[in-house]
This record gives C-alpha cells, structure tokens and sequence, in this order.
C-alpha cells in the first residue's frame, strides 16, 4: 500500500486497529470509487494511515491544508498547523494538497468534491456533493446553518479517546521539549510540585488535567460552574475556580482586562491548546509558547497514533455513512428523504461501538480505555 516504507518504519498494526481494519475492507468493497473526497485533517505522520484507508477504498483523494502552510488566504475556520515533510511526501506520490481558495476555484471550474472530512471548520465554504464530516468540536460553529448534512465525529464518545488520553499526553511531551520537563519528575528540587492552572474542563481540559495529575503536579481548574458538577474533577480532589464561561474551545475567552494584567504580571508559563486563539489580541503571541497555536503542534506526532486512530477512522467512516445514506443502502429513507438532513449531525451509536471493538480488542490502549470509560 502506498506509504508503506513510513508507516511500517514508524508503527505496529497494534497502533491502528481501527484505520487497519478500514483500509482492508475497503479495499474490497471500495465505497469511494469514482469520488473526489477532500480531507483537511491536520497533515501529520499518523494521518498517513487515514489517507491509506481513503485511497483503499478508491477515493480520488485531495488534501485540505488552509491558510499559509500552502500559500493560501484565509480559511473559513481555524487555520491548522501541518508538518511541511508530510506534504511534500504527498505532493511527491501525487496527492494534491490544497487551501481554500483553490478548492473554492475547483468548485466554480465543476471540479467540486463528493465528500469533505474536515477539521475546525477550514472548508466549510465548499459545497460537496454528499456532505461533510467535522472532526472538531471548535468547527461545528461554522456548520450551524450549513444547508448539507455534517457528522460531527467529536458529538460520541470515540473522540474522548483522543481528547482524554491522547491530547494530554501530547501537552506533556510538548512541553518537556521546549524544556519545561518539570512534569517528568513531578516536582521541583525542594520537593514542592509544579501549580497549574487550567481554563476549561472539557474533554481536552480533562485529559491534560489527568496527566499533569499522573506527573505529580497541583493542578487547579477555571471552568463554568453552571453547568454542574464535573465528576472527574470531584473523584481526583482538583480545587475548581467558577468562571462566567467555559475557556474550552472559545476564542478571546481570557481576553477580560483583569485577567490580561494578572497573565502579563506574572511569570506563569503560558500555552494554547485549542485550535482558537483563547487569550486574545491583549496577550502577545511572543507571551505565549508555540505563538498561541495548539502546544502539541510542534511535535513530529502531535497525538500518538494509538490514541488518535479511533478518532480518524470515525472520522472517515462517517464519510462512508453520508453515502449509505444518500443510497438509501444503510437506512430505510430515500436518497431524496437523506439529502433533507442538514446542519450537525451526531455519530450513531453502533458505528461508534463498532470503532471502539476494533480499537480495545485489536490495539495497545484497550486497558487506559477501560479506565477512562470507568469500566
């Protein structure tokens, strides 16, 4: 299969279950064949093996990278981080990897797409044909009016996976890297442990939070209140500050005056990790590590593979569930009935579950996803 030499150089198949699993039935059954499908997940090693599974199954693949990373003017959505290495291996087997604009030029050439999987919103200005898959919850705001149907792959719990266990870790490795390893050890030389404050308790809140807990560091959380009691927070001890609004995911949420001047002032160590810009234009990017972009970013493998491999394989065989549907091959509604949902959908259940068999009974995580579902 084509990237075969990178892949089998860097993983075990026990590092990708699901997307394994997919690749060879869809070699068989091709789902894709004769179907332009543009995939805008962030262009890393790991998603290799997602494109392997596409390609597989026959799709006329093209790879969605908006913003500057490919010359490109703005995107609809958040502008996401690429390793340029990985493009240029796609570019060199024939994959083209294009922006926004370009994609919008096909559409008004009649070279639209059938499908777009795609991350943070980037393509959300495109018009495919059957669809469109969003990984993110940071990109369902740009789906809200969308007048064609979008799977939400963060709405079930395969994302959690990827946010929980693997986003967390990421965070950690990210900042031993740049030479913050104080979470290695777990505390300073007098014995004391690193504080943290994390804004949000969300899933990738979560996840952080459970790593910096494993590294032996005090954690404190700013989150939302209102919306109830966090059992994950309660059952670990983590104290909880109220805040107006949850800092997950929303651009400017730290972007309050009394906040800026308590950031500015102190000597606290500042890192993103969504794919907003949560301090705002009051904060530097200099201030901020990485310039305000998801922390993990910089490493060669943002999110091991183990952890994210559930989260694209959903992702891509929700793509095959928009053209099921539109078939009328996996429902009982009419092509016509299919094409009148719109607007974010949630991921059935049974796709999810079956994703998840794959990944526990197949994988190296089975265990750390037992203890995050509580099982």
């Amino acid at each position: 299969m084509l990237f075969d030499e990178i892949v089998n150089d860097a993983y075990g198949e026990r590092e990708y279950p699901a997307l394994l699993a997919l690749a060879r039935e869809w070699a068989q059954v091709r789902p894709f064949d004769g179907l332009r499908v543009l995939a805008a997940t962030p262009v890393f090693r790991n998603t290799l093996l997602q494109y392997r599974a596409l390609l597989a199954g026959g799709a006329d693949l093209v790879v969605g990278v908006a913003g500057s990373d490919v010359g490109d003017g703005p995107s609809s959505g958040a502008e996401m981080p690429c390793d340029p290495g990985i493009v240029e291996v796609l570019r060199g087997n024939g994959i083209p990897v294009i922006g926004l604009q370009e994609a919008l030029a096909l559409e008004t050439a009649g070279r639209g797409f059938d499908l777009v999987l795609d991350c943070a919103g980037q393509f959300s200005a495109c018009h495919p044909r059957f669809g469109f898959v969003e990984l993110t919850r940071s990109g369902v705001q740009f789906y809200e009016n969308c007048e064609h149907p979008v799977y939400v792959a963060d709405s079930g719990i395969v994302k959690r996976i990827e946010t929980c266990l693997g986003t967390g870790e990421g965070y950690v490795r990210a900042l031993a890297q740049l030479g913050y390893d104080f979470c290695a050890g777990g505390a300073d030389r007098d014995g004391a442990g690193k504080k943290f404050v994390v804004f949000g308790s969300g899933k990738v809140g979560q996840g952080i939070v459970l790593q910096l807990l494993r590294s032996g560091a005090n954690v404190q959380v700013v989150t939302d209140c209102s919306r109830g009691s966090n059992a994950f927070l309660d059952a670990n001890g983590v104290p909880v500050t109220d805040c107006n609004d949850s800092a997950t995911g929303v651009k400017g949420a730290l972007d309050r005056p009394q906040i800026v001047e308590a950031l500015l002032a102190s000597g606290a160590v500042l890192a993103n990790m969504g794919v907003e810009d949560e301090y705002g234009p009051s904060i530097p990017a200099t201030r901020v590590l990485a310039e305000k972009k998801p922390l993990n970013f910089i490493l060669e493998e943002p999110t091991h593979l183990k952890y994210i491999d559930a989260s694209l394989a959903l992702h891509a065989a929700l793509g095959e569930l928009l053209l099921q549907e539109a078939a009328g091959v996996s429902s009982q509604e009419s092509a016509s009935a299919a094409n009148k949902k719109a607007g974010p959908l949630d991921p059935p259940s049974e796709l999810e579950q079956r994703i998840l068999s794959m990944t526990m009974q197949d994988g190296l995580i089975g265990t750390e996803i037992a203890e995050m579902m509580g099982w």
